[in-house]
Parts: C-alpha cells; sequence; structure tokens
C-alpha cells in the first residue's frame, strides 16, 4: 500500500530526513517555518527545509501558527496524509493537527528520550558531560517529547565534539533511523512503547545570555559549555569592558589563583576556575575576527598584568 506524507521541519538537521522520505514514500507536503531576517544586512532567508523541497519540486506552506491558521489548517486537510512526520519544526502541534492523520504524527527527537526532551537536547548532552547521545523515533501527543517511542539508536558522543558536529551525527543518524522504522510502524509490525517518566529530564530552551562563562565553576564544565553551546549561543567573557567570544578550550590542572585571574599556559592565554585552568585556544575579540590563543597573546601583551 502507498502511503502519503506531510513532512514538517525546519533547520538543517530536518533536511536529511526530508530526503529518506520522498525516496521511499510520496510527500505531499511539506510544512515549514516562515522565512527570517538574519545576518548583517537583515535580509530575509528561507528555512533550509524549505530551500530542499522547493528543489524537489513540493509544495511548501510556512504558516506562523500551523494550529491556528484556518488557510494552512484547510491546505493540509486537503492534502490527506495518512502519517505527518516532524522533525525541528519549531512549533508545538495542537490536537486538530495531531489528530489528523489516520496514524498520527511520528516525530525524530535527537536525544535518547525520556532523557532530554525539550528545544535544546543535543546541547544538554554534551553540558552535562553524557557519554553517549542519539536518536529516538516518537508518536507526538500533546506534551513536550512526552509521546510514546517506536525505536532508538545510541552514539558515543567523542570527546572534542562541539554541538554542531553532533548534531549533523544525529541529523544522518535520526533519517536512516526513521527510514527503518516508518514502515514497520505503517505494517503493525511494531509498536509505541510508553516512556518511564520517572528518568525524564528536560532541556530548554537556550537564551544568548546562557553563554557567559562563570569561572567560579570547575574547568571541565567551562569546556563541556563551550562544546554545547557552539555555534549557538556561543561563549564569551569580558575583557576590557569587551565581550571576548570563546571558541575553543582545554583544561589544565591546577592553578592556585583566584576564579577569573588571567594567566598564561604553554604560550595560551588561560583564566582560572574553582578547579583548574580554562585554557583559551581559539577566540575572538569585540570587532576582530576568530584567532588563535598564542597569536591574541602577541596583541595582549597585558592579559595577565
Amino acid at each position: 500500500m502507498a502511503y502519503s506524507i506531510v513532512f514538517m521541519g525546519s533547520p538543517d538537521f530536518a533536511v536529511p530526513s526530508l530526503k529518506a522520505l520522498t525516496e521511499q514514500f510520496e510527500v505531499v507536503g511539506v510544512v515549514t517555518q516562515p522565512d527570517r531576517r538574519a545576518g548583517r544586512g537583515r535580509t530575509l532567508q528561507a528555512p533550509p527545509v524549505k530551500e530542499f523541497a522547493l528543489q524537489l519540486g513540493l509544495p511548501v506552506i510556512q504558516p506562523i501558527r500551523l494550529g491556528r491558521d484556518p488557510e494552512a489548517l484547510a491546505r493540509l486537510q486537503a492534502w490527506q496524509p495518512d502519517v505527518i512526520v516532524v522533525v525541528a519544526f519549531g512549533q508545538i502541534l495542537r490536537a486538530n493537527v495531531l489528530d489528523l492523520p489516520p496514524f498520527g504524527c511520528i516525530n525524530v527527537h535527537a536525544s535518547l528520550l525520556p532523557r532530554w526532551r525539550g528545544a535544546a537536547p543535543i546541547n544538554a548532552a554534551i553540558l552535562h558531560g553524557d557519554e553517549q547521545s542519539g536518536v529516538s523515533i516518537i508518536k507526538l501527543d500533546e506534551g513536550v517529547d512526552t509521546g510514546p517511542v517506536l525505536s532508538q539508536c545510541a552514539i558515543p558522543i567523542t570527546p572534542d565534539e562541539d554541538a554542531a558536529a553532533l548534531s549533523d551525527r544525529l541529523a544522518h543518524l535520526g533519517a536512516e533511523l526513521l527510514a527503518e522504522t516508518l514502515p514497520q510502524y505503517l505494517s503493525g509490525t511494531i509498536s509505541p512503547q510508553p516512556q518511564d517518566e520517572t528518568l525524564a529530564t528536560y532541556a530548554p530552551m537556550l537564551r544568548k545570555q546562557d553563554g557567559e562563562l562563570d569561572f567560579n565553576r570547575p574547568a571541565e564544565e567551562l569546556v563541556r559549555q563551550v562544546r554545547a553551546f557552539s555555534p549557538w549561543p556561543g561563549t564569551y567573557t569580558h575583557w576590557k569592558d569587551q565581550p571576548l567570544k570563546v571558541h575553543r578550550t582545554h583544561a589544565h590542572p591546577g592553578s592556585g589563583q583566584p576564579p577569573g585571574q588571567h594567566t598564561e599556559q604553554d604560550g595560551l592565554p588561560a583564566i582560572a576556575t574553582s578547579e583548574g585552568l580554562l585554557v583559551l585556544d581559539e577566540l575572538q575579540p569585540a570587532g576582530k575576527k576568530a584567532m588563535a590563543g598564542e597569536i591574541f597573546l602577541r596583541g595582549a601583551r597585558d592579559w595577565s598584568s
């Protein structure tokens, strides 16, 4: 039996899943976020999913709030999908959407649920020092990532991996798992299994201010924060009353200096923390391009004065 699918997604993370679906199923429509202004010129930029969908000649709609947009809902109903697949769409679906297709709405989530429900699961896994991450295929309900699980696949988080690199790996892993799982779900050979609520953790949406480094924390934690928040919201401290962006770091044991004290370690700028030194491998002073730590020190003679 041929099944029709509507795909909902927006960022780069969702593109591999859309590609995988088009290779197996009839994708009758795509729902994505509206174009947003971005960059220095504040020009309108389309979500990556929209760009890819248009390349394939798929119809696209971009409602501001899908559940409250009569025109978008009418279009969705006209497509008559058997199932809706949701991957990083960016909107919480209401019952009028969840209940529309006969097989419901299936979601690719970038964590091993019930660990790290919410908007920033990839960042949370790195930030909290998890040894592994993964993807979960779930059937959506009205909660936030609380629906029953169809399948999961885990991968290790490598020691130097940042959120961008892990996101790319999980995007492709999610697409592969979706391609395996969806036919089994539609044929009835697998059924959703409830999550264990006692194991649930939550990863809230990140804010720009979350990127400020607190040197009263151990250096190892700050190293994870830098990795977890790359590329967004990024991490920063202050120097000469200006923000100093921090792109790459490593921890060095011991310092004996008060947290926040500037120093040097092996020819690189470093900052004392509550436990060890945070060594700045790559950083970006205000108004300048990113540079290696040793290059920064050549022009910052008073760094540790």
